[in-house]
């Protein structure tokens, strides 16, 4: 169940939902809507209804239907690759895995082009050890086998990979420096995000707090610079929880520019010219699972979003040294 805040009041139904993270395109979800799939207040409407504070929007998402996995020919940013793992660059706007909406145009499928050598732990996730948002720019880590997926994915669990990110945020950031700590789960009412757990109005930050939900997640944040009402920041993940950067950098009151998900305001997005939110996973290191070695790898952003940060006054060749 979705709730619609004042902030998107006005919006075309389809226009609204194609922001969802389930929804492949506008296409998509109209489609649902035309399908009946999409109610609003518990009544069924056309694709061009226009959205309203406070709308209780109810979505009934087709199945993903257990079909093959079709190879996509889709060429890929690899940046290191040997008989265990592959490091690959994913840009924005690639879904990681098969999802509703994405069964065929996905990282996997394009990995299942490129090799088939992949590991098979999750026969609908070949290769998947971890994963990043579809609007989320960056490194991730394929493993080609079964033991390197098990060694790698040990290394997520004890928080010993080398994880850092930058992201732009809304607003300017008084504290050079900090650490978030919450227990972050499904929002309780807007199902499309998740949120910290709190109890008396306070968030949980007891790491032993004996809770029947949620999962901890700690998230290392650094102010590198300030311009034009923005703030630009390194950040550093001990654990990688689904949208925990955009939670919890939303619970500082500083969302990510353009993400309107966790509260920056959709006025401010067309204002600036924007389509999407700004975060970049730059660096991850790990130990092989093969030669023990400690490897790392290191990425730019992509050249266009390059392009925005200079234009917004953030050179990150000279912040990020």
């Amino acid at each position: 169940m979705l709730t619609v805040t004042s902030d998107d009041e006005g919006t075309r139904l389809d226009k609204y939902l194609s922001g969802l993270e389930e929804m492949s395109s506008r296409n998509y979800a109209k489609n649902l809507i035309d399908k009946n799939l999409v109610t609003v207040n518990s009544k069924i409407v056309k694709a061009s209804y226009s959205v309203c504070a406070n709308d209780k929007i109810e979505i009934k998402l087709p199945e993903v239907a257990p079909t093959d996995l079709v190879p996509y020919n889709y060429k890929l940013d690899i940046v290191f690759e040997d008989q265990d793992i592959i490091v690959v660059n994913k840009p924005s706007g690639l879904v990681v895995h098969p999802a509703a909406g994405h069964q065929q145009d996905t990282l996997v499928n394009a990995l299942l082009f490129h090799t088939k050598d992949l590991s098979m732990k999750n026969e609908m996730r070949p290769g998947i050890v971890h994963r990043i948002d579809k609007e989320t720019s960056g490194l991730l880590v394929i493993a080609k086998n079964d033991s390197a997926h098990e060694k790698l994915s040990v290394q997520f669990k004890d928080k010993s990979m080398h994880r850092i990110y930058y992201a732009l945020l809304d607003g300017q950031l008084p504290k050079p420096n900090g650490i978030c700590k919450s227990y972050l789960a499904r929002h309780p009412v807007d199902r499309k995000r998740f949120a910290s757990i709190r109890e008396n109005h306070k968030i949980i930050t007891d790491p032993n707090a004996d809770l029947e939900y949620g999962k901890w997640a700690i998230t290392h944040f650094t102010k590198l610079a300030i311009h034009s009402k923005m703030t630009y920041v390194k950040l550093q993940l001990e654990t990688g929880r689904t949208h925990q950067i955009r939670v919890h950098m939303n619970e500082l009151t500083h969302p990510l520019v353009g993400d309107l998900t966790y509260g920056y305001s959709i006025k401010k997005m067309r204002d600036l010219g924007l389509k999407r939110f700004y975060l970049h996973a730059a660096e991850l290191g790990f130990v092989h699972p093969r030669t023990n070695e400690n490897v790392m790898f290191k990425v730019p952003w992509p050249k266009e979003d390059n392009e925005v940060l200079l234009k917004f006054g953030f050179d990150h060749d000279k912040l990020s040294k």
